[in-house]
């Protein structure tokens, strides 16, 4: 099959050719047909989380078909469509499995980054990690809500009854779970990069109550804050927005330095909070919103081959929305 493989951090991927894996007990052999890119996966790329000792295929927001499975895997059929998420495999038995937390879990394997991920034609996968995904959603219009969407679902479950929420950072993440906060009768104000005015007038075109840099204060007190964006400096700022009592959400995997700041504005039992990784509740509970609300993603599409050209436009800002990687059936039959 065709892969696009990163082979140590901080450099290009490139186009390989790996062999199709058979399926193991509870493991299922998926074709891909769409995949979406991630910021994770520019972090992993960029060598801003740990290094892995081997050669990596990225992506973590896998839609496809099942075309074999493994003793034990009975969950899934053969043809069906599947998603596989970036939670691919967690022990079972440590404290944070017990207690239902398994985005904790220290031993924990994520697609993409330890798993080889969807940038390929084909995908290994453990079925328990694997979602059925909603009928009303196309292959490449599925492949956001597998990250964007579960992450800013459980950001936006961090953030509590919140009514006033600011979104900081407006791309894949936001634009999903803005809708998802509209539709339950909130109010977002989206801040972007400064003078980011096409996606300040994206956010507008979703219902966002106002748009604005993210250097700005917002025209009325936050309950609530979600940073996507990876920017340390975003703490201090929207620690200043909220209200006392509200919460600082930091949704990303990785972020920059946080600044040093006066405890003034984190007292008045402000808090911040992360956002670690998901359980596959989260998944079955927001995929079960997505096909009720109905959420609309907005999608940029690219080749296999232009996932080096994905990721540039992504770390660029130059999405509005989120892009995906598409792969035919007729290019690997």
């Amino acid at each position: 099959m065709r892969a696009m493989q990163l082979d140590a951090p901080g450099r290009r991927l490139r186009i390989a050719a790996r062999p199709i894996g058979h399926p193991g007990p509870g493991q299922v052999l998926v074709r891909v047909v769409a995949c979406g890119v991630c910021r994770t996966d520019l972090h992993i790329i960029d060598g801003e989380l740990p290094a892995l000792d081997h050669p990596v295929i990225p992506g973590h927001e896998v839609v496809g078909r099942v075309v074999e499975t493994g003793s034990g895997a009975e969950r899934f059929a053969a043809g069906q469509r599947v998603g596989i998420p970036w939670l691919g495999w967690t022990c079972g038995q440590c404290r944070y499995c017990r207690a239902g937390r398994e985005n904790l879990c220290d031993d924990a394997r994520f697609t993409g980054y330890h798993l080889d991920g969807g940038y390929a034609e084909y995908a290994l996968a453990d079925a328990r990690y694997c979602f059925p995904l909603p009928q009303g959603y196309g292959d490449a219009e599925a492949a956001p809500l597998l990250c964007a969407g579960l992450i800013g679902y459980r950001s936006l479950m961090m953030a509590g009854d919140a009514e006033r929420i600011g979104i900081y950072g407006f791309g894949a993440a936001a634009h999903i779970v803005a809708q998802v906060a509209r539709a339950q009768g909130r109010k977002i104000f989206a801040f972007t990069r400064p003078g980011d005015t096409q996606a300040q007038r994206f956010a507008l075109e979703l219902d966002a109550d106002w748009a604005g840099d993210s250097t700005a204060p917002p025209p009325a007190p936050l309950d609530a804050a979600i940073l996507f964006a990876p920017v340390g400096a975003l703490v201090p700022a929207a620690l200043r927005a909220v209200i006392k009592g509200g919460t600082v959400v930091c949704a990303g995997i990785h972020m920059s330095e946080i600044p040093a700041f006066p405890y003034a504005i984190l007292w008045g039992e402000r808090r911040i909070v992360s956002v670690a990784n998901l359980t596959r509740r989260d998944g079955e509970e927001f995929l079960a919103v997505a096909e009720k609300t109905p959420i609309k993603t907005r999608v940029e599409t690219f080749s296999l081959e232009q996932a080096n050209e994905a990721l540039a436009k992504l770390r660029a800002g130059d999405l509005n929305g989120a892009a995906v990687l598409v792969i035919p059936a007729d290019a690997r039959d």
